[in-house]
């Protein structure tokens, strides 16, 4: 069993999570992920890792409760614990000094950019930040990231929080100001990390995305989480979850993730429904 150490509500619906899991946190790297249960009857799904303390032995994990797993995860409380906690887990970013790099977070997507533009700016890179989120109550973690980066730069897609726009508008006018950067990382869903691709693509600027496919083992056995990647397919799991922005196909990407889609909105009423009469250690009945 996995205790949680610390509960912090970031923003509506989106929680952060300190864990104590001193094995995971003695190998993680920024660019990896976890795959955890909350109890025995339940599902694994992967979460990024958001942050790491080797010394403490602590993993910091941050999601949006959108389905039935996520729910049940928010509903724990400091000094509970989940039933398994797999990791780390895929490829960990290529950490190197490019020179001038851009660091995109999108949504949730700001919490695994964190370590990432941590690591970098670690290497002797000047990092450039550019975080978004949909409305000002969904701007988490400003902080962090002026502190990990060289410059930070917010938007909200409706202005009410710094700047009105998303982040593809200010990543646009940084790379025509700045001119000469040699990489560009972007974290988000999946329609912002596709538009960012498709900007940067117009620049001839290398772009990393962390793919977020439909995942089950999280060790390529199963090939849920395949993806298309420059007419090849590839794991997500084991192979990534970073790829090449510009030859990932996010149309397939797309439809494959909604597959399960009624399935899960099933559970997700079912747990509406009967969710407050289980207990989070098995799923069973109290």
């Amino acid at each position: 069993m996995y205790k949680v150490l610390k509960k912090e509500i970031l923003a509506p619906s989106i929680k952060l999570f300190q864990i104590e899991a001193p094995l995971v946190a003695r190998k993680a790297m920024a660019g990896q992920f976890i795959i955890l249960r909350v109890h025995a009857r339940g599902e694994r799904i992967p979460l990024t890792i958001a942050d790491f303390d080797r010394e403490k032995g602590l993993i910091t994990c941050v999601f949006q409760e959108v389905g039935k797993t996520t729910w049940e995860l928010g509903a724990l409380n400091e000094g509970d614990c989940v039933q398994d906690f797999v990791g780390p887990l895929g490829v960990p970013s290529q950490i190197d000094n490019y020179g001038r790099v851009v660091c995109v977070g999108g949504g949730v997507g700001v919490a695994p950019v964190y370590p990432i533009a941590r690591a970098l700016r670690e290497a002797g890179n000047e990092v450039i930040g550019v975080m978004g989120a949909r409305t000002a109550d969904l701007v988490f973690w400003e902080d962090k990231m002026k502190a990990a980066c060289s410059e930070l730069q917010v938007t909200t897609d409706d202005g009410s929080y710094a700047r009105k726009g998303f982040v593809t508008d200010v990543l646009q006018e940084v790379i025509e100001k700045k001119g000469d950067i040699a990489l560009c990382i972007a974290i988000g869903p999946p329609p912002m990390m596709r538009a960012v691709a498709n900007l940067t693509r117009q620049y001839n600027l290398k772009t990393i995305v962390s793919l977020n496919s439909l995942m089950v083992d999280g060790t390529g056995m199963c090939g849920c989480c395949r993806v298309n990647v420059g007419g090849e397919t590839k794991f997500t799991c084991v192979d990534g979850p970073e790829f090449d922005g510009h030859l990932v196909d996010f149309d397939e990407m797309a439809r494959r993730s909604v597959i399960y889609k009624p399935q899960e909105q099933a559970a997700l009423n079912l747990y509406n429904k009967k969710g407050s009469q289980k207990c989070h250690c098995c799923g069973g009945g109290e």
